[in-house]
């Protein structure tokens, strides 16, 4: 690392330290934690090196290392939580709506577009990053983000009048009517 980019580093680091940590402390919840992660994120900087230097929004680029560790702490912990006692409980209840929904996905995905099938069920189904979606497809990322959006945007349309679903007050699935296989008759939940 040379020295001119330690300075350009050290720079950024000093004039946007504050905000950081405020930001981690609120998100994070205690000052330990948020320091922890303030470390975290000034050692990405550093191991950028000269490429630091050529970052033109260095507050975004900090802010944006930040808000990721975060993600990714909040992964790790909520990977850990125990289950709670009533949630056993719970397992004869009746299934929420939404959850029956997916019955309905398997017709309804077979009356999109290849291309919309294909981003559901890489990116959605089977876990792809959008990433790895637009290097198979020779897409650069913002188009690829942008044709998974409007294949799940043409999936949930397909899927509301398909299915006739409803909506509670609150924008959530209330009901549907199931659609049947040919030859079978319609399910309403």
């Amino acid at each position: 690392m040379s020295a001119s980019s330690a300075a350009c580093q050290l720079k950024a680091w000093r004039q946007h330290q504050g905000e950081i940590r405020h930001f981690l402390t609120h998100h994070a919840g205690n000052p330990a934690d948020a320091d922890d992660l303030g470390q975290e994120v000034f050692l990405k900087a550093l191991l950028q090196g000269e490429n630091f230097c050529r970052i033109d929004n260095p507050r975004a680029w900090l802010f944006h290392v930040a808000r990721n560790l975060l993600s990714d702490r909040w992964r790790l912990i909520k990977a850990h939580l125990p289950l709670p006692d009533e949630l056993c409980a719970e397992a004869g209840a009746q299934t929420a709506p939404v959850d029956v929904l997916s019955q309905c996905l398997p017709r309804v995905l077979g009356e999109l577009s290849a291309e919309d099938r294909a981003a559901i069920t890489l990116c959605d189904l089977e876990g792809m990053s959008q990433r790895e979606y637009a290097e198979r497809h020779a897409l650069s990322l913002a188009a690829a983000k942008s044709r998974v959006q409007r294949a799940r945007q043409r999936l949930q349309q397909r899927l509301v009048a398909a299915c006739q679903v409803k909506f509670d007050e609150t924008g959530q699935v209330c009901c549907f009517v199931a659609r049947p296989a040919p030859g079978a008759g319609s399910e309403s939940r």
